[in-house]
């Protein structure tokens, strides 16, 4: 999804002019955007939260000649969808029940499997 379609499922939900609704995202992603420089966290229950890492200096290669470059350190916004988001993408609301009864023995007990581990929310500064 792209910032003008964003713009335009939101004016359509709100039933407000394209112009209003632009105005209403620009400003989440501005206020969202405000709160990084000043190195401020920002929690969205439910959806996720941005936060800032620092990034080490590090000697890089210079792809065409292959010269050694000094990286310097930086600040790189960072995004941890929460579970609930997680969980949704990865249709666990779909998955059927499990049954509330408990089995007094190991016998009749099926094993459930895990959801599949997504390893790209992990990310290592």
């Amino acid at each position: 999804m792209t910032k003008a379609e964003l713009i335009e499922e939101v004016s359509k939900v709100v039933e407000m002019t394209r112009k209003d609704s632009e105005t209403i995202v620009e400003t989440i992603f501005d206020s969202i955007v405000n709160s990084l420089h000043k190195g401020e966290k920002i929690e969205i229950r439910g959806f996720g939260s941005f936060r800032t890492r620092q990034r080490q200096p590090r000697v890089g290669r210079n792809p065409k000649t292959g010269s050694r470059v000094e990286v310097p350190s930086k600040r790189i916004p960072y995004f941890k969808p929460s579970k609930e988001l997680r969980d949704l993408v990865n249709g666990a609301n779909q998955a059927p029940q499990p049954s509330q009864e408990t089995p007094s023995s190991s016998e009749g007990v099926q094993d459930t499997p895990l959801p599949p581990h997504d390893d790209t929310t992990l990310y290592h500064s």
